[in-house]
């Protein structure tokens, strides 16, 4: 896998790295391939309890779609719709990864940074950090399957603000939308994702992943099937059930094994 997008495992807790800090981590079609690859694979070990995203260099979460490459990977709509796939599949493997994925926000997070922000779980960033999606300065719109996250998440009203103003905004306004869970100092927000990761990863893996699952089918309207609200119970033939309610009932700190 290109060093573009790297993955680095601690325990049950994983940190995938956006790394073009040079570029303020623009993304490209070799990055949007390669998240999505390393995210299937975070999907498929099942040892993992909770998922970081991050920026290297400190200065930008992702600036979005790196420029340079309009001229060759989105320069009509034929090679546009080839990109859009992959910026799809780049999404769809965060929302579709069964672990829980938190987003670790230093800096800039516009464009394309935001739809893969907006994909994750939870958000943490830094009292500096500056959020939009300015395409309307290029021409450009986002395409069903880019804003999606971003209406689903949040609401239309939010949506269209960020689109049709077109600016790139502040904290104090990413709070107001509901954007992010938590602002702390720059220099705290590692620290801060980590924490979050690590109480996400001490609970019942699988209520995590099934917590996960449920919420997300909640955003579709379509009515529940029969089999689906029966999963809703699945949990209490669990053997982590059992060690969760014994060490409840014995007031001790139980240990998950995820089966």
């Amino acid at each position: 896998m290109s060093d573009l997008v790297y993955l680095e495992k601690d325990g049950n807790i994983a940190v995938v790295t956006l790394n073009k800090p040079e570029r303020l981590n623009a993304m490209d079609e070799t990055m949007w391939r390669g998240l999505g690859d390393i995210m299937k694979e975070c999907d498929a070990d099942t040892d993992l309890r909770c998922i970081i995203i991050r920026g290297a260099g400190g200065r930008a979460f992702s600036a979005g779609a790196d420029i340079k490459e309009f001229e060759t990977t989105r320069k009509d709509k034929k090679s546009a719709l080839t990109y859009g796939d992959l910026t799809t599949y780049g999404f769809g493997s965060i929302i579709e990864c069964r672990h829980p994925v938190v987003a670790q926000i230093d800096g800039l997070c516009v464009g394309g940074g935001m739809g893969i922000a907006s994909c994750c779980d939870i958000r943490i960033c830094g009292l500096s950090s500056k959020f939009g999606v300015p395409v309307k300065k290029l021409g450009l719109v986002e395409a069903h399957e880019e804003m999606r996250p971003l209406v689903e998440k949040f609401g239309a009203n939010v949506a269209l603000e960020i689109l049709l103003v077109g600016d790139v905004f502040p904290v104090a306004d990413a709070l107001r939308m509901g954007l992010v869970n938590q602002v702390v100092p720059d220099d705290q927000v590692a620290a801060t994702a980590r924490q979050f990761a690590e109480k996400i990863a001490d609970g019942a893996p699988l209520s995590a992943r099934w917590h996960k699952k449920f919420i997300y089918r909640l955003l579709d309207p379509t009515p529940l099937t029969d089999a689906e609200i029966d999963e809703g119970f699945d949990c209490y033939d669990t053997e982590d059930f059992q060690v969760g309610r014994r060490a409840f009932v014995e007031k001790s700190a139980p240990e998950f094994f995820g089966r």
